[in-house]
């Protein structure tokens, strides 16, 4: 674990009133989804979705097939739906870092992460409409655009306490009242 990450977690045991580190709640893990949508027959398409998730996460993405056939969507069952990376160790808190500090940032009218995102066990849900914002996609050797979808699953108990975690970590979740404006 990085020496930051350890310090953070420090500050949040003090700050939760926790006795033992290891009950702090920490990220176990990252997912990082991107459909493939009406575009899955589409190589050149598909291709580039792969490339651009391997430059992303540092890793191969797996690719999810749908389970069920859906007619409302012309979705057949084993058709591709999209593909999906798991991080966990320093790949993950590398990412995470990443995420925060640049990608975030870079997001074209980012007003910070409504705190609706996050669920009852404190995992937080982000949406991005695009890729792009990530340094390491070349945005003018891209042709292809497409939607990322980012869970940081943590082991929080509870949504306060998973807020504390995200709010400990640097991001910039926005106020309820905030949100409505």
């Amino acid at each position: 674990m990085s020496q930051e990450m350890t310090k953070t977690y420090q500050q949040l045991k003090k700050q939760m009133k926790i006795g033992n580190i290891l009950a702090v709640p920490k990220i176990t893990k990252v997912l990082v989804h991107a459909g493939v949508g009406k575009n899955r027959d589409d190589k050149k398409y598909i291709e580039a979705v792969v490339n651009d998730l391997m430059l992303i996460t540092g890793q191969k993405p797996q690719e999810r097939r749908a389970k069920k056939a859906v007619a409302g969507f012309k979705v057949r069952e084993g058709n591709l739906v999209g593909y999906l990376v798991t991080l966990r160790g320093k790949r993950m808190e590398e990412f995470v870092t990443r995420f925060v500090d640049t990608a975030l940032p870079r997001v074209r009218d980012f007003r910070g992460i409504a705190v609706s995102s996050l669920d009852d066990k404190g995992n937080l849900n982000v949406g991005m409409t695009e890729q792009l914002p990530f340094p390491e996609i070349n945005s003018e050797k891209t042709d292809v655009v497409f939607g990322v979808q980012v869970t940081l699953v943590t082991g929080a108990d509870s949504f306060e306490e998973g807020e504390k975690l995200f709010r400990a970590l640097g991001f910039p979740l926005k106020e309820e009242d905030e949100e409505e404006n």
